[in-house]
């Protein structure tokens, strides 16, 4: 669907480390991508994999169609479907995206995954509702609408591999798919590294040109932070100009403007408290972010939203309001992480994210 280097962004992640596994494993990989926007086509890929195969997408009014969504339409290539049928190697089709050639390859000569990276019509209808313009709500509800349908159309002989067990349950009950089981996300993260003791700060971090966590940062700038006075860094990509301007204007905070990798992983294992609420009242997919805060970091605080069905509902403290999200940092800010806490976070997410083992079952699934 995207090119996956540089894995700077939740599913450029996952991706990237199921090839990277893939690899390890002995498997040889022929990569297929759509190129359409700054990433490019970087020469980092080479190492692992045999081929690379790169297609423009048909952007703007030449991806659109009036039965398909917006990001399968554009994306039905038909140079990329006679490469595929040159052989009959398995498929791993990345993302909903991928889906429309489905019809025009021969899924009884080979096996075909399609790894879902969240329930699409949902993300598009959460989309509508932080849309910065009229235009661009309409148009998300429009797609959320087209994807729902789309969804109920696809065929049963291809195996689904969801990123959470809520998005495989929706796709069994909703959408009555037989083939579909739960794949979890592939972290770069394999070993709980947390420091006990106290951190220096409250960090919120993500992408902050998405709207969601633009949202998310100014709500705790507005409604928690400019209550408690303490430490508060925000971190992240793209920090618009409004946000920047209100972060100014708050004494005790500071804005990390486009981190690296090494300077993210910093922050987080620094910070005494990862403070992160989301907005989406409707729950699909994994927040990467927030096993990046348990796996490095100390204390994390959440909503509902951020963690329900994830499974580490026990590893966070949770809040509803932002009254709640304030006492909660006040009564974390001087307690020291523990040992217990470690161990905890082990438990829970060294078995269920290990890269090694989710991609040994992801090879029985294609052969």
């Amino acid at each position: 669907m995207d090119v996956p280097w540089p894995a700077d962004y939740g599913g450029a992640i996952d991706m990237m480390n199921r090839i990277m596994m893939l690899k390890k494993l002995g498997i040889g990989i022929h990569l297929h991508y759509f190129s359409y926007n700054e990433r490019g086509m970087p020469n980092e890929l080479n190492q692992f994999c045999e081929t690379i195969h790169v297609y423009e997408r048909k952007t703007g009014a030449k991806g659109l169609s009036a039965k398909l969504p917006y990001i399968v339409s554009s994306r039905i290539s038909e140079e990329l479907i006679n490469n595929l049928n040159k052989d009959d190697h398995p498929v791993l089709l990345e993302g909903l995206h991928c889906t429309g050639i489905l019809p025009h390859i021969d899924l009884t000569k080979r096996k075909v995954v399609a790894r879902m990276h969240n329930d699409e019509s949902i993300y598009y209808f959460e989309l509508s509702k932080s849309a910065s313009t009229f235009l661009k709500r309409i148009f998300f509800l429009h797609e959320s609408r087209l994807l729902k349908k789309y969804i109920q159309q696809l065929p049963d002989d291809c195996r689904y591999a969801c990123i959470s067990e809520g998005d495989t349950l929706q796709l069994k009950k909703q959408y009555h798919l037989n083939q579909v089981d739960f794949l979890p996300a592939f972290p770069s993260w394999q070993t709980v590294t947390s420091e006990e003791g106290i951190g220096n700060f409250c960090l919120y971090h993500g992408n902050l040109s998405v709207p969601e966590n633009e949202k998310a940062a100014i709500w705790l700038l507005e409604n928690v932070f400019f209550k408690i006075r303490k430490p508060f860094v925000i971190a992240g990509k793209n920090p618009s100009k409004r946000l920047q301007k209100i972060a100014e204007l708050s004494q005790h905070t500071c804005l990390a403007k486009d981190p690296s990798e090494a300077e993210m992983n910093d922050l987080i294992r620094k910070a005494h408290i990862n403070v992160l609420p989301s907005f989406n009242k409707n729950v699909t997919g994994v927040r990467l972010k927030l096993l990046h805060a348990l796996y490095q970091g100390r204390h994390c605080l959440v909503n509902d939203a951020m963690v329900k069905g994830s499974g580490l509902e026990e590893a966070c403290h949770t809040g509803t309001t932002a009254t709640a999200f304030a006492s909660i940092i006040m009564q974390l800010y001087n307690q020291p992480f523990t040992d217990n806490e470690i161990l905890l976070r082990k438990k829970l997410l060294e078995q269920t994210y290990n890269n090694e083992k989710n991609t040994l079952l992801l090879i029985q699934w294609l052969y």
